[in-house]
């Protein structure tokens, strides 16, 4: 199951832009990096938000101030660090993200530093009826709702897992 992309962004009045990991943890807050589109910008916000009041504190690229302006290596370099350092890293599976060149590039990167189970894919499903994300569904855990309520992070055959620690999302 996906998660519909036009109620994401309903979220978004709930995200503000995000304290550092280090800041994040000393509150005993989760964290998390968000791969996405910049194109996705309302959507990822909207999932920030919903996220943050679930206690995480996630990660969005073009709200941290020491990024450069245009794409270089430092900007490769800060990606990798904040990938490494944040305890999580979700991937937000939309048309975008699937078409972008950095968030493979990211996704490929998570998996060489993460252990599978930090990783996560959240599919999406368009206005169309679309789904995006499933050629990644097999490969990593997914963020899908719970049958109980609200949403959870579930494997390829579909059990459950806490996100962090006996909590789950």
């Amino acid at each position: 199951m996906a998660i519909d992309q036009g109620d994401i962004p309903g979220s978004a009045s709930y995200s503000t832009v995000r304290k550092s990991a280090s800041e994040g943890r000393a509150q005993n807050k989760r964290t998390a990096f968000l791969c996405h589109s910049h194109l996705d910008a309302e959507l990822a916000k909207g999932l920030q938000g919903y996220l943050h009041r679930s206690d995480w504190e996630v990660y969005i690229d073009w709200e941290d101030a020491t990024m450069p302006e245009r794409p270089d290596r430092r900007t490769a370099e800060t990606i990798q660090a904040k990938i490494r350092d944040l305890e999580m890293f979700f991937f937000l599976a939309t048309q975008n993200s699937m078409a972008s060149r950095w968030c493979p590039w990211e996704i490929g990167f998570a998996d060489g530093v993460k252990s599978l189970n930090r990783i996560l894919v959240i599919p999406t499903r368009d206005s169309r009826g679309v789904t995006h994300g499933n050629e990644y569904l097999e490969l990593y855990r997914h963020l899908d709702k719970a049958r109980t309520g609200g949403i959870g992070s579930y494997d390829s055959a579909g059990r459950g897992m806490p996100l962090y620690g006996n909590q789950s999302l």
